[in-house]
């Protein structure tokens, strides 16, 4: 079972469209990105990225480490992707819910939670 870049693409937009409104309400200046693989950079950041798949990624700095004194950010970015999903799902359903706990977990950095604060 795969999904098609499209499909896949539809799935984050429910999935984004299902968060809470307390949450999505706060949300500003991010971009939410479907990418088919991670860059080599982006395995950098991880001690286990070799034992298992990276499904997805926040790149930018969390809410909790910007002060107002700071420079205008970039947009933040919340890369999905659909390769390393595709490999670890079995059906639509089991992709759908990896798709939204993805989103879910890197939402959570950006809010400025470690990993071993997050689900």
């Amino acid at each position: 079972m795969e999904l098609s870049r499209a499909e896949f693409e539809r799935v984050v937009d429910e999935a984004l469209a299902t968060l809470p409104k307390r949450f999505s309400d706060r949300i500003e200046n991010v971009v939410i990105a479907v990418e088919e693989e991670p860059t080599e950079d982006d395995l950098a950041g991880f001690d286990d990225a070799d034992d298992e798949e990276v499904l997805g990624i926040y790149r930018g700095i969390g809410l909790t480490e910007r002060s107002f004194g700071d420079a205008p950010y970039l947009p933040d970015e919340i890369a999905v992707f659909r390769g390393p999903i595709n490999r670890v799902t079995r059906s639509r359903e089991e992709a759908i819910e990896e798709i939204r706990e993805t989103i879910i977990h890197e939402i959570g950095h950006y809010f400025g939670l470690d990993e071993h604060e997050l689900p």
